[in-house]
């Protein structure tokens, strides 16, 4: 698992090197691209990160072009923060080598099998974000 992190660690910062993000701003961008919309305050609890430097990292995005701020509907004081959309393709280019090579691994495997796997990554997912919590 740990040669596996590293390992997706480096093709995160090539990825992100191509697009122009930094590790940070990328992994905040794949949290709002998939948990979206997101107030500011609901991004820092699930990164960590402080709001003042959080602040800094939504602005590069939205400046890239790769976020929105808007208006919450259910309350008009507050923030959500959701994907753009205008990008998603060349980030997604960017990934396509990657997940040519995952397709064609998982076509070697039957449906049982795929489930299996997938209840495993799903319960590694889980184990990973609880240890995280008792960091926090």
């Amino acid at each position: 698992m740990r040669e596996l992190n590293v390992q997706m660690s480096l093709y995160n910062r090539r990825v992100g090197a191509r697009a122009d993000l930094k590790d940070v701003e990328l992994d905040c961008l794949d949290l709002i691209v998939r948990h979206g919309p997101l107030s500011p305050s609901a991004l820092s609890r699930r990164t960590g990160l402080h709001p003042a430097t959080l602040t800094g990292i939504l602005d590069r995005l939205e400046k890239g072009g790769w976020i929105v701020r808007e208006r919450d509907p259910a309350d008009r004081r507050a923030v959500l923060l959701r994907d753009a959309k205008t990008r998603n393709a060349e980030l997604f280019g960017h990934f396509a080598g990657m997940n040519s090579r995952l397709d064609v691994l998982a076509e070697g495997y039957d449906t049982a099998q795929l489930d299996l796997l997938a209840e495993f990554i799903q319960r590694v997912t889980t184990a990973g974000e609880e240890a995280t919590e008792e960091l926090a």
